[in-house]
């Protein structure tokens, strides 16, 4: 079965659609409106190696919180939805990425609770108008829409592009190897309980 999605998404602030497949080959078409955000999810489609197409409009004249946020939970469905009922994933899995003087450590798992704890100082300079705050709240969003366990650390860093890269690098790495097919499963889905939900 093809674990893949295609989802809309229109409110009173933003229209977004997003298609997304799983077992891609880092192939992506994204257009935000936002430069870095752009660069920041095409990341995350290169190092995970999903295929990704994002448009997003959205009332930015007030700023970048709805899209984003708005962002963060259609990509969390898609996801969500790409990944059925997890049968035969290794579910948890952890990255490191680095870059220059930046250090991030990612970790997930796709057990069916959405929960995130993010440990990342990142400011507002050198990140094309967003706020620094905004890229945590985007990884929340999705965490939450998608069912999975996100913990993000910064181990160390000082430029804020780089933080916000290497996170995104990290959080790429992370799922695919989580998303990943174990052989050995044999079509099971990866819990004591028998079922993710």
């Amino acid at each position: 079965m093809p674990r893949t999605a295609k989802l809309n998404r229109e409110t009173g602030e933003t229209k977004i659609a997003i298609e997304l497949n799983i077992d891609g080959a880092g192939k992506y078409r994204i257009d935000t409106g936002n430069g870095m955000f752009d660069h920041l999810l095409s990341a995350f489609s290169r190092h995970g190696l999903f295929d990704l197409e994002i448009t997003a409009r959205g009332d930015t004249h007030v700023g970048w919180h709805h899209l984003v946020e708005d962002t963060g939970i259609l990509l969390g469905r898609a996801i969500k939805q790409a990944v059925g009922d997890a049968r035969g994933i290794t579910r948890m899995a952890h990255a490191y990425a680095p870059l220059d003087e930046t250090l991030a450590f990612v970790a997930v798992d796709f057990g069916g609770r959405g929960y995130a704890v993010i440990d990342a100082e990142i400011g507002d300079s050198d990140l094309g108008g967003l706020a620094g705050s905004l890229i945590n709240h985007y990884l929340e969003s999705m965490a939450r829409e998608g069912a999975f366990n996100l913990h993000v650390r910064i181990e160390s860093g000082a430029n804020n592009h780089h933080k916000a890269e290497a996170t995104f690098k990290a959080l790429a790495r992370a799922t695919r190897a989580a998303l990943s097919l174990d052989e050995r499963l044999g079509g099971q889905v990866p819990s004591t309980k028998g079922t993710i939900g």
